[in-house]
């Protein structure tokens, strides 16, 4: 589901919080569903458990950051047409640091990517 350039930036992400040398990456991946609303931002990879961390939004008014099994939502099939339900968004470039986007998701109730409201949450955290 993630391209391995992808996945390698996200291993190093992870590597780089774990030795406390960063800690507010950009999200390198935007995950959503084909038939539903829900959508991850995801910035860093445990690439021995599969496990990503990111923004999370299940489509219920509250994002959160957390921990997701890449191998989980692989695993997520369309009940009759038997086809993947989770895809990645090609398109998706993450301009902001994590932070930004958690902040505009919490004011929108949503992941966002408007342009407008992650720079008013840029400023708003850069208070």
């Amino acid at each position: 589901m993630i391209p391995q350039n992808l996945r390698e930036t996200m291993i190093h992400n992870a590597q780089e919080v774990q030795n406390d040398l960063a800690k507010d990456h950009a999200p390198v991946v935007k995950l959503h569903s084909k038939y539903g609303k829900a959508i991850w931002l995801l910035s860093e990879l445990d690439a021995a458990n599969n496990i990503a961390f990111g923004l999370c939004d299940l489509a219920q008014g509250k994002p959160e950051l957390s921990y997701v099994s890449i191998t989980d939502l692989e695993s997520i099939k369309h009940a009759r047409l038997k086809v993947p339900m989770v895809e990645i968004d090609p398109a998706f470039d993450g301009k902001y640091p994590m932070s930004v986007y958690l902040e505009a998701a919490k004011v929108n109730k949503r992941v966002t990517e408007d342009e407008a409201m992650l720079r008013e949450a840029s400023l708003r955290l850069a208070l």
